[in-house]
């Protein structure tokens, strides 16, 4: 029987029958945000709920979601619970960034994003992908989820600065798993905060860690910037020096450039190894997939990539991706804090009303999609950025503030992906189930090892 006909099911956290009491919310949140989710969730276009005299909106509804992150924008702003933990990593970067000021950074930025410009730094993205097997053949089994980690930053830092990894960059990886696994997961006092600046005590040591990572990115930058004068590197660091503000004419500031850069690191190397990671786990699962994937990536080896179009030869490959952040969003959860009154659905908005946005409710939910909590790729068949078209997938956002790195993000794993399944046949004999963790991003609650059998 194939997969349509008897879709495979990935583990998931437990759904609760009933909305759980708040002292249980407040538990399971602790523990794991993914886990805190009832049955009406995956059903209710809307959903209100007050939790600690905060008045709380679950918004499911495309309609609605893009009501608020587009047609009335300027009425919703990230809260501190959202901006706390991610403030550390990303400074004042476009992430965080909010109204007049984002526009400014993201009109600066758009040059570096464009499909030719992505297109430069596929070479980047193939040496890493190589540099990855060639570590890979050396054992059999092996953890992937580091594999992809270092993959990925080494294809960020070559992307961006033309630097591959070394030594006194290893560590950046490490750095960053062990922040979000530690002092950069969300907490209480980041939900209780009015402020970014509140319960000072609480965040000691994200200002450690702060301190530590931009120096490391300020070090990666002037290492560049010590190459000889006048060469070119075709690498996003060359754009960043070169963007101008169209309206004043004003380059980046030293400043600016390393919180973009920093941005880009974490989005760069964090969220696309966990997607990587998330990919292989699943076509474990189907090696019937694995197959199919295999096979268009034969065809159309991934050292024959030269352009952005060159990706089109491996469609499958594509939709598996896709399937993988519908399952596994890499950001399993947007906040909003409402400035003024709105009206959502039959909801009266007022000021400080938080809504929840939730890629992993939104993703699963039984009136948008077919089988939602199955694996099955060809649901993205023939569509060509489903994370613009398709109303109920939100993997990079949506409305203006979509992930500016989209392209650049699906042609980084896009290659390392084929390029490890052109050499290897990937299993996993451990039969504990892995299960997402929701936080910053959505990471595995254990990393195991898979078996990779070199392909003849």
């Amino acid at each position: 029987m194939d997969a349509l006909a008897r879709p495979i099911v990935p583990p998931a956290p437990y759904v609760h029958r009933q909305e759980l009491p708040i002292w249980r919310l407040v538990l399971s949140t602790a523990k794991n945000s993914l886990g805190n989710w009832a049955e009406s969730s995956f059903d209710a276009l809307l959903g209100r709920r007050n939790v600690f005299g905060i008045d709380s909106l679950l918004v499911n509804d495309p309609k609605w979601v893009r009501h608020v992150l587009h047609a009335n924008l300027h009425n919703y702003v990230k809260p501190p619970a959202m901006v706390r933990p991610v403030r550390p990593l990303a400074g004042e970067g476009v992430l965080l960034a909010e109204g007049p000021e984002w526009k400014r950074q993201r009109r600066m930025l758009a040059p570096a994003f464009t499909p030719a410009s992505v297109g430069l730094l596929l070479p980047h993205f193939q040496a890493a992908s190589e540099a990855m097997v060639r570590r890979l053949e050396k054992t059999p089994r092996v953890d992937l989820s580091e594999a992809f980690h270092q993959a990925a930053l080494d294809a960020v830092l070559r992307a961006l600065f033309s630097l591959p990894v070394d030594e006194s960059r290893t560590g950046l990886a490490a750095i960053v798993r062990d922040y979000l696994a530690g002092p950069g997961r969300p907490n209480l006092f980041d939900g209780f905060a009015r402020a970014e600046d509140d319960f000072g005590f609480a965040l000691a040591r994200r200002r450690t860690f702060r301190r530590h990572w931009f120096k490391a990115v300020d070090s990666i930058i002037a290492a560049r910037k010590a190459a000889p004068a006048g060469a070119t590197h075709g690498d996003l660091l060359d754009l960043l020096l070169a963007v101008r503000d169209p309206e004043t004419g004003a380059p980046l500031s030293d400043v600016e450039i390393r919180d973009q850069c920093a941005t880009m690191l974490l989005a760069g190397f964090e969220t696309t190894s966990r997607l990587l990671f998330w990919c292989s786990y699943l076509l474990t699962l189907d090696p019937t997939e694995q197959a199919r994937l295999r096979q268009e990536v034969t065809a159309f080896p991934p050292e024959k990539v030269a352009s952005l179009e060159d990706l089109q030869h491996w469609p499958r490959l594509k939709q598996a991706l896709c399937e993988t952040l519908r399952l596994y969003p890499p950001v399993p959860v947007m906040l909003r804090r409402a400035l003024g009154p709105d009206t959502i659905g039959e909801h009266e908005i007022g000021d400080g009303t938080l809504l929840w946005i939730s890629p992993w409710v939104i993703h699963r939910h039984r009136a948008f999609w077919e089988h939602p909590t199955a694996f099955m790729p060809d649901r993205f068949a023939g569509k060509g950025q489903p994370w613009v078209s398709e109303p109920a997938f939100l993997p990079f956002s949506a409305g203006p503030r979509i992930c500016i790195g989209a392209s650049f993000a699906m042609a980084e794993a896009s290659i390392v992906l084929a390029t490890l399944l052109a050499r290897f046949e990937l299993s996993l004999d451990a039969a504990r189930p892995i299960l997402p963790v929701g936080g910053v991003t959505t990471a595995p609650d254990h990393e195991p090892l898979f078996t990779l059998e070199r392909i003849a």
